[in-house]
């Protein structure tokens, strides 16, 4: 009974219909196995290696979150006491009185905002030239005005500086929106991405009769959303964050970012961390908000920027 049984079982499949499986399929399936489980493992492996470094990432932010609900007193206790024993609400309605931070965030976002503005456009112009005119010497042109990238900003910081006190625009946001209308890292994504859209288009659009401004208005821009959100965010984040731009041509204090003002909270023997890191949790928010918004345009634009070149 035991090998009719065996005999039934062995010839299932040909009774069934069914086509049994070939030796070699058994042999890949077999195969493919083992590399199924290396591939999960490493998927694992890498998962956990990001989360960790995400971790990592947030601790500073974690850090100066509940810095900013503490007395003073307690910012700098060791070890870190990372949640406070007694969270100070107070410390977000006091700083609006303490220093006039509605004005320094006002004059932040008219320099972000301004010079944003300023550098997607003639960033997504000159890249546009680089990248679809064809004119004489002009990959040597890209190449030397990208190598100013390479040029440490201390090292004309001082004839910058003295050539706007010679046109008198110190103490004036025009100092700092002339100098930063312009960048070369902003050409440079702008025309790796237009490397990437095909010069047909703008063939089709000459033979149209579309001018130069025409084809990078109305055929290159639609399609450079994704470059143009990552050009804008980057720029509005750096111009945000800008230290020393301000701190050099703004010496009047109503002209003052929100970088300057929480420089208010730095005594000559002491400084208010608490206050510090309230002014910095509340001066994190706007760009936040306009990363949340436009992140997915921003990692498309950075993930396709270097496919040619």
């Amino acid at each position: 009974m035991t090998n009719m049984a065996e005999d039934l079982k062995a010839e299932a499949p040909f009774l069934s219909g069914a086509p049994a499986p070939a030796p070699e399929d058994r042999r890949r399936t077999q195969r493919e196995s083992p590399r199924e489980r290396k591939k999960r493992t490493t998927d694992v492996v890498i998962y956990g290696v990001l989360a960790v470094l995400v971790v990592a990432l947030m601790v500073p932010f974690f850090w100066m979150l509940s810095s900013s609900l503490k007395e003073n007193n307690q910012v700098l206790t060791v070890p870190i006491q990372w949640i406070p024993s007694d969270f100070v609400w107070s410390n977000y309605t006091d700083i609006w009185t303490r220093i006039p931070m509605l004005g320094y965030l006002q004059n932040s976002l008219y320099l972000a905002v301004i010079i944003t503005c300023l550098q997607v456009l003639t960033g997504s112009l000159a890249a546009y030239g680089f990248s679809k005119v064809r004119f004489p010497g002009r990959d040597v042109l890209f190449l030397a005005y990208i190598g100013t990238i390479a040029v440490p900003w201390q090292a004309y910081m001082v004839p910058q500086y003295i050539m706007m006190q010679n046109l008198g625009l110190t103490n004036s946001f025009n100092a700092l929106i002339l100098l930063q209308a312009f960048g070369a890292f902003g050409v440079f994504l702008m025309r790796q991405y237009y490397m990437t859209i095909p010069d047909e288009l703008c063939e089709a659009a000459r033979i149209d009769g579309l001018s130069e401004y025409g084809i990078w208005a109305r055929v290159i821009l639609p399609l450079s959303k994704p470059a143009l959100a990552s050009l804008a965010l980057l720029t509005f984040v750096n111009t945000w964050n800008d230290y020393m731009g301000p701190f050099i041509y703004l010496t009047s204090n109503r002209l003052w970012t929100v970088q300057l003002g929480l420089r208010s909270f730095v005594g000559q023997f002491d400084a208010e961390y608490a206050m510090i890191m309230t002014g910095s949790v509340i001066s994190v928010i706007p760009i936040l908000v306009i990363f949340l918004i436009g992140q997915r345009y921003f990692i498309q634009g950075i993930a396709t920027s270097g496919m040619k070149g």
